[in-house]
């Protein structure tokens, strides 16, 4: 486990009694002792299907601002925890999943594939996203290194959807 400012108890009840953490570890997800990016990435599902009936600007407005809240509160987070991008912030694949799914349909098949795709670029990191990843560092970082895995992710779904659907 990683090392923070506080002990597995203390970060638990500061997840379930503070906002801004209960946020930016994805309502809880990232408090999951395995694979907490895969937990934060499906519990942005409903997410997106709550955003799903909203028109795609509106759609694309209320992401945009998940990210620059997601910056914020991933700082906030980041600083007390004393560790740079602890694996349990998972606010970062939250966002990442919503761009991912832009324009999508709403059905079982593309919200598993988006979900696959953008695991894959949040795993795998290729360049440039690897180096935003190493480089920049904060709240920007943590965020910025998601909507980067997201949007080669969204490629692909943006061509498969029109290949498909």
């Amino acid at each position: 486990m990683e090392q923070t400012n506080l002990s597995p108890a203390e970060l638990t009840t500061k997840v379930w009694q503070d906002p801004v953490y209960f946020l930016a570890f994805g309502f809880g997800s990232g408090l999951m002792p395995v694979a907490p990016g895969t937990w934060g990435t499906l519990a942005a599902i409903p997410v997106f299907l709550l955003l799903a009936v909203f028109s795609p600007m509106v759609y694309l407005v209320i992401t945009l601002l998940f990210f620059i809240v997601g910056i914020r509160i991933c700082s906030i987070v980041t600083n007390e925890l004393g560790a740079q991008d602890y694996s349990g912030i998972v606010w970062d694949e939250i966002v990442g999943y919503l761009l991912t799914m832009a324009y999508a349909p709403v059905s079982f098949t593309w919200i598993i594939t988006g979900f696959v795709l953008f695991r894959i670029f949040d795993i795998l990191k290729p360049q440039p996203i690897r180096y935003v990843d190493t480089k920049v560092k904060d709240g920007l970082g943590i965020m910025l290194d998601d909507v980067l895995a997201a949007i080669p992710a969204w490629i692909i779904m943006q061509l498969l959807i029109r290949g498909f659907a």
